[in-house]
């Protein structure tokens, strides 16, 4: 028998059984997307191992005291925000428990005094709080920014002896949660631009100051001598009370910069500071007021300052590509940021509206590649919606004629590719896409889809997984990883995609809930989880809202099969499909939503009838 000393930490969801009770599928499938998305990450972050799982419940082993009580704190803060726009009745809050005592090591497992001392913590602790053994408290006392109140000697059940209790309480405002320093790896000079904050006092500028944050990190990704962080991993920060420190050995990075956003009327200031994680001090700090009109020099400015103050020698050929934008027009910029923000929305209401931006942006530079290529995805997705017959080629031509180096418009040509069932030419757009810029969501979601519509599942599997990462709204690329998933026979992950897509979706609807592609979506998701009589409601809700959106139809209708009802599934199947480009066929015959009415003979019909469309459209194709 191996004995050492250990800090061990155990967690367990409260209300499990009702959880369980109200629904099996939707609370495993929540529960793996907890311990995938933020369990394993934060425990990894505080150099900890993840023991074992025993039903709703963790065990972790820290090397430390310290390192336990701040992986505590820090899951119970991202427990706290994974559950923003769930209803209550469906949040997972979980209680913690740590203690610091002798234990047994039998292979991976642990026993003894320490690991049941954590156990009945946990037991006693308030739901989404964290409660330490008086072992832990000695230790952690002064070496954490954060206050652990004394909650008196606790009996607990095989344990011989009265355990004094302390529970940690929330930090001072304006102090630090985390007091022990962490490494910081620098790998060159690596930089977190968080997102910047909307202070304009108007919440529909969030477009505005969310396009300044991706500017300023595409700028500094152009520069040979930085690692910058992605997107997808700075915008986690977005809406929170960050300690920039914090963030900064949160993130592993060796500065932070973070900033405010102010628009009003033809004016705007943006003002921006540099942080050294190391001291947690200022390097750099500046504010920029400006007319509207000149927000591209004050990007440029912006920069080229942080490249100073980092001392960073500057390739010629690197600034010149800062420098390079794809338009000079600032009502051009600022109509193109609010397309968008509609295109993010989803839904064929949205995709229109992001189109009149887009022509309206196009009409102040009839050059700006980046409008150009919006407006070929909008075409795109409303051509797959049944709202236009224009395919959004031409579109997507203008754009790579402007800018042959955007990966926006590369991606946008390889959808209407394969929209029009060219795939070889398709998976040549979306390589290139790739090649030009890997980080980009457009570029990962449309790659996806298209080798969704191929039947090659692993690849469309890897390109969803990423797309969602890339865009923390997503929920569309979500469901259509569950979709992959499921047709490779990987049930559970499926599950817990469709958990993840439904949580998203559950966050949108709150803010918009007249979002009729979201609650479309949202009823799929709740149909395969087996929660019908919700899933029946969100469908009542969409058609009422959206009646005759041809993809909405489709995918409640995928919902409705899920559910059992085939005759509803058929009445909105009819009412899509004829619609839709020739080509969806091939789409139809995968969707494993589908599976439960493939016999029935509605659809039967409906399939050759697509099949004959299809087979007519080549022949006129041949003559033409």
């Amino acid at each position: 028998m191996e004995r050492r000393l250990a800090a061990v930490l155990f967690a367990d969801v409260a209300g499990y059984s009702r959880l369980m009770q109200a629904s099996e599928a939707a609370t495993l499938a929540a529960l793996r997307a907890r311990h995938a998305e933020i369990i394993e990450p934060v425990v990894a972050l505080h150099k900890g191992r993840v023991v074992k799982l025993i039903g709703d419940g963790v065990l972790l082993e820290f090397p430390s005291a310290v390192g336990a009580v701040e992986c505590g704190v820090e899951l119970q803060a991202a427990l706290a925000t994974a559950n923003v726009g769930i209803t209550p009745d469906r949040q997972l809050v979980y209680r913690i428990g740590i203690s610091l005592g002798d234990v047994i090591v039998q292979g991976d497992d642990l026993y003894g005094e320490g690991v049941n001392i954590a156990s009945r913590l946990e037991h006693l602790a308030v739901p989404g709080s964290v409660l330490v053994s008086e072992a832990v408290y000695s230790q952690v006392r002064g070496k954490v920014g954060f206050h652990l109140e004394d909650m008196g000697e606790k009996t607990l059940k095989n344990i011989a002896q009265p355990v004094r209790a302390y529970m940690v309480s929330n930090p001072p405002s304006g102090q630090s949660r985390l007091g022990g320093s962490k490494e910081v790896h620098k790998a060159g000079i690596s930089i977190a631009v968080l997102p910047f904050a909307n202070v304009s006092g108007d919440p529909e500028q969030e477009y505005f100051s969310d396009g300044i944050t991706d500017d300023i990190i595409t700028d500094l990704s152009k520069i040979s001598a930085l690692k910058v962080l992605s997107r997808s991993t700075a915008f986690t920060f977005k809406g929170r009370a960050v300690n920039v420190g914090h963030a900064a050995r949160e993130l592993q990075v060796a500065y932070v910069l973070e900033g405010s956003v102010r628009k009003s009327g033809g004016r705007v200031r943006i003002s921006a500071q540099l942080i050294d994680a190391a001291s947690d001090a200022h390097v750099w700090a500046e504010r920029y007021d400006r007319n509207l009109s000149d927000v591209f020099e004050l990007q440029d400015d912006l920069s080229l300052a942080i490249v100073s103050a980092l001392k960073v020698r500057l390739l010629p050929e690197e600034e010149r590509a800062i420098e390079a934008r794809s338009t000079y027009d600032t009502e051009a910029y600022r109509m193109y940021l609010m397309g968008r923000r509609y295109l993010n929305l989803r839904g064929a209401r949205n995709y229109e509206i992001a189109l009149r931006f887009c022509r309206q942006a196009l009409q102040s530079d009839p050059e700006y590649a980046r409008a150009w290529a919006l407006s070929a995805l909008c075409l795109s997705y409303l051509n797959h919606s049944g709202r236009t017959s224009d395919s959004g080629f031409e579109a997507a031509q203008k754009a790579l004629s402007a800018d042959p180096t955007l990966a926006e418009a590369h991606a946008a040509m390889g959808r209407i590719m394969a929209e029009e069932g060219k795939f070889e030419e398709a998976l040549a757009a979306h390589r290139e896409s790739l090649r030009l810029e890997p980080d980009s969501f457009d570029v990962h979601h449309n790659f996806g889809t298209t080798y969704l519509e191929l039947g090659k599942y692993e690849e469309a599997v890897g390109h969803f997984e990423e797309a969602s990462r890339l865009l923390e709204s997503d929920h569309t690329s979500l469901n259509l990883l569950a979709l992959s998933l499921k047709s490779l026979g990987r049930n559970e992950e499926s599950a817990t995609a469709t958990y993840r897509a439904l949580e998203r979706i559950e966050r949108e609807v709150a803010a918009r809930p007249d979002n009729a592609n979201a609650l479309a979506h949202g009823a799929l998701a709740l149909a395969r989880l087996g929660e019908k009589e919700r899933a029946s409601e969100w469908i009542h809700r969409a058609l009422i809202i959206e009646p005759d959106d041809a993809t909405d139809q489709y995918n409640l209708a995928c919902a409705f099969a899920q559910m059992g009802e085939p005759e509803r599934a058929m009445d909105l199947l009819e009412a899509s499909i004829p619609r839709k480009p020739t080509e969806f066929l091939l789409w139809m015959k995968l969707d494993l939503d589908l599976e439960p009415i493939r016999d029935h003979p509605r659809y039967l019909k409906l399939s050759a009838d697509c099949e004959a469309r299809m087979a007519h459209a080549s022949e006129a194709q041949d003559v033409a």
